[in-house]
């Protein structure tokens, strides 16, 4: 049978017949309660909970299975676990392998949530994190120490877009200390640009609030495991109360299906912008994984199928609170807001300051102001000319 392409998979994620009953998607189903007719009925769902059988409404029901089948096969992984918000399926991912006095490694480019539950949650457990460089590649095994009991990865970073030399910190962390739990933020590549487990990462983990959903209308989480890790994921995930809503969860599933497309004219666009802005006479760097000129630039090549919309951009010179201002307040189509993947085109401004305090090791930043933007739908020519009006207004 010849292999199925990416375009092929998605269109068909999670459409078992025992999920769609007949309909072209999942049925919605709603429910807390689920009622056995028997008590050995019950019993049967006791022990196959976990199994995709029904025993209450947290465990999941025919809507979290078929959306939790398919994260499983297009990630390559055992099986997955849902969560309210990508934040919330990092921390639980990450409570769910550790205990007061371990060590955990993080790259010191993740996410800002990430960082703030390491130092202002973590150290109430007495659980310390080690920030590293994330062009570090094998000489991470310098950083880990007995009880080194999670590496966490984010690639490309958010903000600055550093690219990890994955395949060489799997390889030193496997070679020096293989029982240590390799995690992976993997929501820019939205499990199919890359594929952490097939290099050895053990959970890699996505907000699906981004491109999956792909509208800016619903918040979900999901971390996807290997073998050897999803029963306690699944399970301490579970003791921590974690659990999704069906509703939101129909819509991350629905989004699966045009993820391909949408990825495509992102990455269309995205490309068309930054090569602009790379020429661009106020522009100091664009941080684009599929540029040169992007950190990484060499890995992302080797281990990506594509890039998205979102990227960054450092201009030569520090612009005045006015400029700043000027050049943010009065976009057309560039909106200003948190989150991205939608299909929106959206901004946000930092200054030097601003990326001391969120990067987490040596890094030193130029003077210049940095822009991160996420390339939306509309035409690029479109985007292209709002920002050569923002820059006019300097």
């Amino acid at each position: 049978m010849a292999k199925i392409r990416p375009e092929t998979q998605l269109v068909n994620l999670g459409r078992n017949p025992k999920y769609t009953q007949k309909g072209v998607n999942p049925i919605i189903q709603r429910t807390s309660s689920v009622i056995f007719s028997s008590l050995e009925e019950k019993r049967h769902a006791t022990r196959h909970r976990a199994d995709g059988v029904l025993f209450y409404g947290r465990r999941g029901t025919q809507t979290h299975f078929a959306f939790q089948e398919a994260m499983a096969e297009l990630e390559c992984g055992a099986g997955s676990a849902l969560y309210p918000s990508g934040a919330a399926a990092i921390t639980n991912a990450i409570l769910s392998f550790i205990s007061t006095g371990d060590h955990i490694l993080v790259t010191g480019s993740a996410y800002d949530p990430t960082q703030n539950f390491c130092d202002k949650m973590l150290t109430k457990l007495n659980i310390e994190t080690t920030y590293f460089d994330p062009l570090i590649g094998a000489n991470i095994t310098s950083l880990i120490r007995p009880n080194t009991r999670i590496v966490f990865l984010e690639s490309p970073g958010s903000i600055t877009m550093e690219v990890h030399d994955i395949p060489a910190i799997v390889k030193a962390i496997r070679d020096k200390s293989p029982e240590i739990i390799i995690m992976i933020d993997n929501t820019w590549a939205a499990g199919v640009l890359l594929k952490p487990l097939l290099l050895g990462v053990d959970i890699s983990i996505q907000s699906a609030t981004k491109y999956i959903n792909g509208h800016s209308d619903g918040m979900l989480g999901v971390a996807v495991a290997n073998e050897r890790c999803l029963e306690a994921l699944r399970e301490n995930s579970y003791l921590l109360g974690q659990t999704a809503d069906p509703d939101t969860v129909y819509m991350a599933g629905r989004g699966l299906h045009t993820l391909a497309t949408r990825l495509k004219q992102h990455e269309t666009n995205s490309l068309i912008v930054a090569n602009w802005l790379a020429k661009h006479s106020k522009v100091e760097q664009v941080f684009h994984p599929a540029l040169p000129t992007s950190p990484g630039h060499e890995f992302f090549a080797r281990d990506f199928a594509g890039c998205n919309g979102l990227f960054s951009f450092q201009l030569k010179d520090r612009l005045s609170t006015e400029q700043f201002s000027a050049f943010l307040d009065n976009f057309t189509h560039f909106k200003m807001g948190y989150s991205w993947g939608g299909y929106e085109s959206l901004i946000l401004g930092y200054q030097k300051e601003d990326l001391l305090s969120m990067r987490q090791y040596d890094f030193k930043p130029n003077d210049g102001t940095f822009f991160r933007i996420h390339v939306g739908l509309e035409h690029p020519q479109d985007l292209i000319d709002d920002l050569q009006l923002a820059f006019e207004r300097l």
